[in-house]
This record gives structure tokens, C-alpha cells and sequence, in this order.
């Protein structure tokens, strides 16, 4: 891991840019961390510049409450090299939600699919060399989407205690039935009007878990219109695991 720029943020938070081979991402450590902090791994749907803004504000919420919060750029996604395999999935994707139709398995597997193992390693990577930092320690969460990948790692990753998932992109059959493995604790945010989700499968995949402590939030209201008191919920989940 090389960090490559740092600032410190107007409320003490040290946002530090690095990269892990090809892997961009971002760490933020709460400015007045006296031990090392507890770790949120803040998961999103790629394209780290356009989605800034959400993701820091995320991580100054975590920070506050003495967490720190690490991302990297998914595979294929921002400046990293495409998938002509990807593009043409989500191209087929545009076409049949313009035009009205369902959108099949086979597209929600090309879209996803492929993307779940090279990115669950990346996660892995980082979170060797994050935890090797001597300002982070354990336990770790992981905090956002895209929700198969948050549940594969929740599947596969012991490090990870706690998620709360973000039950906004499309959910395969594999991941549905891999989902009945996972016993962590877990919080899982729906917006009941997000156009670019399918509302019975992610009530399927939320039924399909197998933890023992789950919670669902369901929120009027499209993709971007998590309320505050869902996200200050979320906040209060891992203060309860992580802690």
C-alpha cells in the first residue's frame, strides 16, 4: 500500500489517497483517535470520483463515531480497464428497462457474476494491508453495495463482524441461495422506489439470510433518497457490533 496525497478534513478526519498495485482507494482515520480504530469497509458501485461526495460523508459519519473507513475502486470501474463482456451486459440492461421488458437472469449473471471474485479478493488485499496499519484494528465492518459483493464477503471474509448492506442493484440466483451462509449480524437498507433495483429480489435475498440478527429499514423513495435517520440507524448498528 502507498499513500499518494493526504488532507485533513475541516473536521479533524485524515483522508489519505493510496494505491494497492492498481487499486485506488481512499482511507479515512478519525482525528482524534487515541487506539487503533475500528474498520468500516465502505462498498459502492464504482467510479470513486463520481461518487465521492457520498462516500466521504459516509466516512465522516463513521469517523464520528470513532471508526475509521476505507474504499477502493472496483474492477473494470473509474479509471481501471473495462470489461467488454461488462459493458455489453449493462448496455443490454439499458435496453430492456427502456423498453419496459424484465430483465432476465442471464443479465443480472453477465453483470454480476464476473465481477464477484476479482472483487472479493481486492477487498481481501486491502483489508491485509489496512489492518497492517498500526492506526487500525479490528473489529471490521463492511458498509454499502454492491449487495453480492458485500454478501460474498460476508460469506467468505471471518474478519467482518457486521454489514449493512445497500439493496440497490440486482441480486443472482447464486448469491440468493450463498446468502443462506451467512450468519453475521446485519442491516440492510431498501428504497422502496429504487428504479434501478428489483424490490421482491432484494426481499428474497433478505429473507434468504442466514443470521440470527437481521434488520430490514424500507424507505420510500428512489436510489439516492436513504433518509437520514436510516443512515443515523446504521451508525448505531455498528456502534453496537463493533465496539
Amino acid at each position: 500500500m502507498q499513500f499518494v496525497s493526504e488532507q485533513r478534513l475541516d473536521d479533524g478526519v485524515l483522508e489519505r489517497a493510496f494505491t494497492l498495485g492498481e487499486i485506488p482507494g481512499i482511507l479515512w482515520t478519525p482525528g482524534s483517535a487515541s487506539a487503533p480504530a475500528p474498520l468500516i469497509l465502505v462498498g459502492h458501485p464504482g467510479g470513486l470520483p463520481m461518487m465521492y461526495p457520498r462516500l466521504v460523508a459516509r466516512a465522516r459519519h463513521a469517523a464520528a463515531e470513532g471508526f475509521a473507513a476505507a474504499t477502493i475502486e472496483l474492477p473494470g470501474s473509474g479509471d481501471r480497464p473495462r470489461s467488454a463482456a461488462a459493458e455489453e451486459a449493462r448496455a443490454d440492461l439499458r435496453r430492456v428497462l427502456e423498453a419496459g421488458e424484465p430483465v432476465t437472469d442471464d443479465i443480472v449473471d453477465r453483470l454480476i457474476l464476473p465481477l464477484l471474485d476479482p472483487a472479493v479478493s481486492e477487498w481481501q488485499t486491502a483489508l491485509d494491508a489496512l489492518l497492517a496499519l498500526p492506526e487500525i484494528g479490528g473489529p471490521v465492518g463492511y458498509s454499502g453495495g454492491v449487495i453480492s459483493i458485500g454478501t460474498r464477503l460476508a460469506v467468505v471474509e471471518p474478519r467482518i463482524t457486521a454489514a449493512v448492506l445497500f439493496a440497490g442493484s440486482y441480486v443472482p440466483r447464486t448469491i440468493i441461495e450463498e446468502a443462506r451462509q451467512v450468519t453475521i449480524p446485519l442491516y440492510v437498507l431498501l428504497q422502496w422506489d429504487d428504479e434501478g433495483n428489483d424490490r421482491q429480489m432484494a426481499l428474497d435475498l433478505f429473507d434468504a439470510f442466514g443470521s440470527k440478527e437481521k434488520t430490514l429499514n424500507a424507505n420510500m423513495g428512489g436510489h439516492t433518497g436513504v433518509p437520514q435517520h436510516a443512515g443515523e440507524e446504521a451508525n448505531r448498528f455498528f456502534a453496537r457490533h463493533l465496539k
